[in-house]
């Protein structure tokens, strides 16, 4: 079968450059990786196919050779291609170990990681708090020790990998390494089941963990917890814990970032010739001075009084918005009053 144009494979213009061309083949790689394809038979043609096309293209002077002859260019000229998916892992490790996190799988490394959505108060949010989480997961049997054995009695080396946890088949020029599914990539096998968790080497159980919620978190804040995840089987380390902070609404009270708002009413004789105001504040009562003259625009801050950083570093303010009430009923002698006091004014 004739060759495709290596351009064509990649999906790239001819005057692509470097980053273009490696970007287009990261693509390809994650698309027809053999491990994430199991049953696709084409999978590891096309993938060995994007391989090769990326050794030419990213190399300047094949590349040149390339563009001038075509592949009849690159015959006996040091490219022969691929021999297997592990030759190709050899000679574009850094390309792999940014797709894949530094090599291929062997199987599971860790447990999963578990989501915990809390909800908190405004105040705990912004002053921090610790709360007690309650979750629900797989632990070590404590029978087995994780192991899955009956009594502590010996694991049976696998005698479909022979220990190794992988197995090895091969396809055209590719020779796959997939986990064992007869022992669960682990490379041994239980003699005699533990009658605890049934050979599993786990049980559902609640456990109870303290998490610190450190102050300036808001909604969409994420706390990982390392280590504190799923359980993984048989010796593999636990996954992790993300924590998912929810403020709830305070009654007075609005957020901005770091800032606090509050609308705080006086009435228009207060506005007029100013005085004092409680204002409820995240750090209790605290009175301010209404100018004389205030509008239903204007603003009085209070420094400090928001909330802090989460990282440290400061706090915000907490702003006041002043908002003058008139009234919509008089006495006839207030009326009056207004009338006498318009006249004064005019």
């Amino acid at each position: 079968m004739s060759k495709r144009d290596y351009y064509e494979v990649l999906e790239v213009p001819r005057d692509a450059q470097g980053p273009e061309i490696k970007k287009a083949y990261r693509a390809k790689a994650v698309r027809f990786h053999p491990d994430r394809n199991p049953d696709d038979p084409d999978a590891a043609d096309h993938f060995k196919e994007a391989a090769e096309a990326y050794e030419v293209l990213s190399n300047e002077k094949k590349r040149s050779l390339y563009d001038r002859f075509g592949h009849e260019g690159l015959s006996g000229r040091g490219h022969s291609g691929f021999q297997g998916v592990d030759d190709i892992f050899s000679n574009f490790g850094d390309i792999f170990g940014d797709i894949f996190g530094g090599g291929r799988s062997r199987g599971r490394r860790q447990g999963a990681d578990l989501r915990y959505d809390l909800e908190i108060s405004f105040e705990d949010a912004a002053f921090g708090t610790r709360k007690e989480l309650t979750l629900e997961g797989e632990e070590d049997c404590s029978d087995c020790t994780g192991t899955g054995a009956r009594d502590g009695s010996a694991l049976d080396v696998c005698g479909t990998c022979q220990g190794r946890g992988e197995v090895v088949r091969n396809q055209g020029f590719f020779m796959l390494r997939t986990p064992c599914n007869a022992c669960g990539g682990q490379g041994r096998v239980i003699r005699e089941r533990c009658g605890g968790c049934k050979g599993r080497g786990q049980v559902r159980t609640r456990r109870t963990i303290n998490v610190k919620i450190p102050a300036g978190v808001d909604t969409g804040t994420r706390i990982r917890l390392s280590g504190e995840g799923e359980r993984g089987p048989q010796g593999v380390p636990p996954g992790d814990l993300y924590v998912g902070i929810h403020v709830q609404a305070h009654p007075r009270l609005e957020r901005d970032g770091i800032q606090v708002h509050s609308i705080e009413e006086v009435d228009f004789i207060t506005a007029t010739l100013g005085g004092r105001l409680d204002v409820e504040t995240l750090h209790g009562s605290q009175t301010v001075q209404v100018p004389s003259g205030s509008q239903p625009s204007d603003r009085v801050v209070l420094e400090g009084m928001g909330i802090p950083e989460l990282q440290g570093g400061g706090k915000g303010d907490h702003v006041v918005h002043v908002r003058v009430v008139i009234p919509t009923s008089l006495t006839p002698e207030a009326e009056q009053a207004l009338r006498d006091l318009r006249e004064l004014l005019d």
